[in-house]
């Protein structure tokens, strides 16, 4: 028998910086809308078969579409998403990403599989290396990790659970941090870490992960001749460095840039490439949570409005993987990481952005002064809402819970 229909109204619901409902719909047409920016762009070369680590949104998601869309790669995806309950819990933006993605890629005849689970553990592991033995060709090209997790169990003793956080280190730092929920700015200190809390950081949004995952793969002989892996990283301007690229997160960035010593020398052999991408700064659901990050967001948006190079995370993606992975069009830094963030960096914008930010204040920041606006506007967008082309002002409970993962 067939669950009864029930209407579910859509409306935007934050609490604080994080957002507490979905537009299932509104995800579907916003992964539309990607894959539509992608196609626009034409095909290019590049991976055939590719996994990808944290697939179900922002930076993760817009690199399987590119992946997809632009290479014509069949993709699998690791992702923790919660399905449809009840009325109160439709599930998660990433689910409904999941879902239509796959619907997209499969009726453009490509294979997409999601893998709805923990990728810290073994048992998703095995599951993932099983199906690319006997269902997905045998072998992948490319693996990306996208991994931004607040905890992780340590696979040595499962008594032992890591907590990342988001803290400064050596000392408190003091600035202005903006809260969505309430569209007000206000005054934020952050602690420093403890040591304890940097090491437990760095195990989970550090590297260790990725190397166990290339390691496993190799091991069953899954990767490809030519074989590529990359994880993102990101550094920022000095006026965020306290908070970001000296705090745990920076911490933990570095111990990804030494994990991708180590993966390169287990995938020479193979001809393989282990890279480290520096990210542009852009709307996530992490980053909005990264303390006094957002107020550098509305500051770099309105210059970049000027400038002409704001970039959303597909736009950002896919110029990546055209032009630098597989476009050799290669811009890297002295450690040889790639730097897609350039137009972010250049001096002409970050001088008008730190002059910008000692403008800002509590009655100007919401105005035409800053890109406030934008950052709110694409902030909603993750979860479904004020996407374009998106209308839906309702939801039928039950046809959620019949769509397939």
């Amino acid at each position: 028998m067939s669950e009864t229909s029930t209407m579910v109204p859509l409306s935007e619901k934050l609490q604080g910086n994080v957002a507490r409902s979905v537009n299932p719909y509104g995800c579907r047409q916003a992964v539309l809308n990607q894959i539509a920016y992608v196609q626009a762009k034409g095909h290019y070369a590049g991976a055939k078969k590719a996994l990808i680590i944290g697939g179900s949104s922002s930076y993760g998601l817009a690199s399987r579409i590119t992946t997809a869309f632009g290479q014509g790669a069949d993709t699998i995806s690791v992702s923790y998403e919660r399905p449809p309950r009840d009325e109160k819990m439709l599930g998660t933006a990433g689910w409904y990403n999941n879902v239509f993605f796959r619907e997209a890629a499969e009726k453009a005849g490509l294979i997409a599989k999601n893998f709805n689970g923990d990728a810290f553990t073994q048992d998703i592991k095995d599951q993932v290396i099983d199906y690319i033995k006997t269902t997905f060709g045998g072998q992948i090209d490319l693996l990306v990790y996208s991994v931004a997790a607040p905890k992780r169990i340590n696979p040595d003793n499962p008594d032992e659970v890591w907590r990342s956080v988001i803290k400064s280190v050596g000392e408190s730092v003091t600035g202005e941090n903006i809260d969505l929920e309430k569209n007000e700015l206000f005054e934020q200190t952050v602690e420093p870490a403890s040591e304890a809390e940097v090491t437990a950081t760095k195990h989970v949004m550090g590297g260790e992960d990725w190397e166990i995952w290339v390691n496993e793969l190799k091991k069953a002989g899954v990767l490809a001749e030519g074989f590529k892996t990359i994880l993102y990283s990101y550094i920022g301007p000095k006026s965020t460095y306290a908070f970001y690229h000296e705090g745990t997160l920076g911490a933990a960035k570095d111990a990804a840039e030494a994990s991708s010593h180590k993966i390169q020398k287990v995938i020479n052999d193979i001809n393989g490439e282990a890279l480290i991408s520096v990210s542009r700064a852009v709307t996530t659901k992490a980053s909005v949570v990264i303390p006094i990050f957002p107020l550098y967001c509305i500051a770099l948006y309105k210059i970049e409005e000027k400038t002409g190079t704001h970039e959303t995370p597909i736009m950002h993606k896919d110029r990546l993987f055209r032009d630098m992975v597989y476009g050799g069009r290669r811009a890297v830094d002295e450690s040889g990481r790639l730097r897609p963030d350039a137009w972010e960096q250049r001096n002409d914008i970050q001088d008008q952005v730190a002059d910008l930010m000692t403008k800002i204040t509590p009655e100007n920041f919401n105005s035409d002064l800053t890109g406030y606006a934008e950052f709110r506007r694409e902030f909603l967008q993750l979860n479904g809402f004020e996407v374009p082309g998106a209308d839906e002002t309702e939801v039928d409970l039950a046809a959620l819970k019949r769509l397939e993962p």
